[in-house]
């Protein structure tokens, strides 16, 4: 077993990758809940729905495979269909059978969905436009390139 190392001040020395992991899940936890605050007493809606609607509107057609969904939220197609359940019940979001693959299905963002969406980008971008007011736009963009990196995201899954 290797022991970590001790600073002159007798504390454990902190290893760069797992201090940048540590802060970077405090501050998803942060990020998260301020942007589940706004959304859900202005909108009704939780973080995790608005990242719903927001890949859907960003897709062609506003639709994607579920499959695409699911990787795109960090999801298993279990976890999709979990969370799409509501939204479809809200009548936001809707399924679609592929007519060529019965085992392909959609999420399509419906009109609903769309105008809640619309509305909830502007808390969405308040919050985030708050978070990170004392932060270049130079370091934000190199910095999403870091978190797009370590998600394997790429043009195809963005």
């Amino acid at each position: 077993m290797v022991k970590p190392s001790k600073t002159p001040e007798g504390d454990e020395a902190a290893n760069p990758s797992l201090e940048f992991c540590l802060r970077l899940a405090r501050a998803y936890a942060v990020l998260t809940r301020r942007l589940d605050n706004a959304l859900s007493s202005v909108h009704g809606l939780s973080f995790g729905d608005f990242m719903v609607l927001y890949h859907l509107n960003r897709a062609s057609g506003t639709r994607l495979r579920r499959i695409d969904l699911a990787e795109r939220l960090g999801l298993t197609a279990s976890g999709v269909t979990r969370t799409l359940l509501p939204l479809e019940k809200l009548g936001l979001v809707a399924r679609e059978p592929d007519p060529r693959d019965a085992r392909v299905g959609y999420a399509i963002l419906t009109e609903a969905g769309q105008t809640l969406y619309a509305d909830a980008l502007v808390s969405a971008e308040a919050v985030s436009r708050d978070a990170t007011q004392m932060v270049s736009d130079a370091k934000i963009d190199a910095f999403s390139g870091v978190l797009g990196l370590l998600a394997g995201i790429h043009s195809t899954n963005h």
